[in-house]
């Protein structure tokens, strides 16, 4: 009986420490401001920040990056960074170019298994002028898609139905045309998706700087810390 209760104790004891061991996972959809060279799934992906720096930027370090800062600081792990220099969340890219083969919408399904996914984009569905179109909840078509406000419900919803009991947070670019600010706002309230818009994020070439990625991440651990 003592030694039945032992292994009682110890199996309980083992469980315990695994428990207390888990870390969750992250994982992140987004377009350039999210990439570094060899930390993206798949590696194909296009890059913009790179150790040798090609842009005028000062990150040259992985572990300058908001997500990098993000998921150290908090004890999370890194799930899937499946990010895109350039991609827009719709299949319309720069000049009306079919972006379907790059889209948030075209990469949504392959984001691993985490607990947390966190979503930032829309900058170049802003920068490229893509078209807004209308809020659409249901029954999307392929041509739907090429427009920013129906790609961007639908990239929700699915998200929603595609990974159940995940925390999914959207990062909102500060400096967008307002029309997509009001969309990204109205679509993720329609989906209880929580939006951080994002304030005064200091940049070089368009793009966060060393300190403009500090201030990302002070700010997604402000407003996740709001949350709790």
């Amino acid at each position: 009986m003592r030694k039945t209760f032992a292994l009682l104790l110890l199996f309980m004891m083992i469980c315990s420490t695994g428990f207390s061991q888990y870390r969750k996972s992250v994982s992140i959809l987004g377009d350039s401001y999210s990439t570094f060279e060899h930390y993206l799934q798949p590696d194909t992906n296009a890059v913009w920040y790179f150790p040798q720096p090609l842009n005028k930027n000062d990150v040259t370090s992985v572990g300058q990056t908001w997500w990098y800062k993000f998921i150290q600081e908090s004890g999370y792990r890194l799930c899937v960074n499946n990010s895109f220099s350039g991609s827009t969340i719709c299949h319309t890219g720069y000049q009306k170019a079919d972006y379907s083969d790059r889209s948030f919408v075209t990469r949504m399904d392959n984001l691993g298994c985490p607990d947390i996914i966190l979503i930032f984009g829309g900058t170049n569905d802003s920068w490229a002028g893509a078209p807004i179109g209308e809020y659409q909840y249901a029954d999307w078509t392929k041509q739907d898609l090429s427009s920013f406000r129906p790609a961007m419900a639908y990239m929700l919803e699915h998200i929603r139905y595609r990974y159940p009991n995940v925390e999914v947070y959207f990062l909102l670019n500060c400096d967008l045309k307002t029309e997509i600010n009001e969309s990204v706002k109205t679509i993720c309230a329609h989906y209880q998706v929580p939006c951080l818009e994002l304030k005064g994020i200091d940049k070089q070439g368009g793009h966060p700087s060393v300190k403009g990625m500090q201030q990302i991440d002070e700010q997604l651990k402000v407003f996740l810390a709001g949350r709790q």
